[in-house]
């Protein structure tokens, strides 16, 4: 039984490492919902995760107890797929697919730093405030089962008058800042704090450009927000109670 189990893993994995540029969510999750859930998920997440992502496996969605089932993994799927779709039609957001603790598919959404605040600072602009009230009302709100982490994210350049150890404090500082903003404004929109699970400012760690470059720096200023089955949706659909 162990080895088969395995082998339904590697099968799993190849075939959508070999495929997962061109797989839906859906698919994906049908392949991962049979497959053993976070076991998988640690697997693939890293391959799975969009491209660029150099914070490969970030740990989001409480961890359940149990493998997730195919259906449960293919309602999922199906779900993240739609929510993807809604979010890229929001002006300033980048979607890609990325894996959950349980191995089931997610959202991305990568807001740049640049569009939302001016330099150096926490303070949401006009248009930012719009992408993100377009975000809140057409894409969270319609899928209010879906948990939501918030992280934000600095380049490595210092501060005037700052020692290179105080410039990591004051951008790790500024990152929470941003990401606080964001959270803040979305609830505003309408959006429940139960639903923002995690809010947290990471700094210069995890760079997805090279920070020598003003055109790196300026990918690394960003704002990420993670969208993840809920332990209640997987519960639901679990059970069947979903349409």
């Amino acid at each position: 039984m162990k080895k088969t189990k395995i082998t339904a893993l590697i099968l799993c994995a190849t075939l959508i490492l070999s495929g997962c540029a061109s797989m839906t969510n859906t698919t994906k999750g049908g392949l991962i919902g049979g497959g053993s859930g976070a076991a998988l998920g640690t697997l693939i997440g890293g391959a799975v995760s969009g491209k660029g992502d150099k914070a490969k496996g970030r740990m989001i969605g409480a961890i359940l107890g149990a493998a997730v089932g195919t259906g449960a993994g293919v309602y999922v799927g199906s779900r993240m797929d739609k929510a993807a779709k809604q979010a890229a039609a929001i002006q300033g957001a980048q979607v890609e697919q990325v894996v959950d603790n349980n191995g089931l598919q997610a959202v991305k959404v990568t807001f740049d730093s640049g569009i939302l605040f001016g330099t150096g600072a926490s303070n949401l602009s006009s248009s930012a405030k719009a992408s993100l009230s377009k975000f809140a009302n057409n894409v969270l709100k319609q899928n209010a089962d879906m948990d939501v982490d918030i992280y934000g994210f600095t380049d490595n350049q210092g501060w005037k008058n700052s020692t290179a150890e105080q410039s990591r404090q004051k951008n790790l500082d500024l990152s929470q800042e941003r990401a606080q903003s964001v959270s803040t404004y979305l609830m505003a929109c309408g959006i429940t704090s139960a639903q923002i699970k995690g809010v947290q400012g990471l700094g210069e760690e995890s760079p997805v450009a090279d920070n020598s470059t003003e055109a790196g720096r300026q990918e690394n200023r960003r704002v990420e927000v993670y969208m993840y089955a809920s332990p209640e949706m997987i519960q639901q659909a679990e059970a069947g109670n979903v349409r």
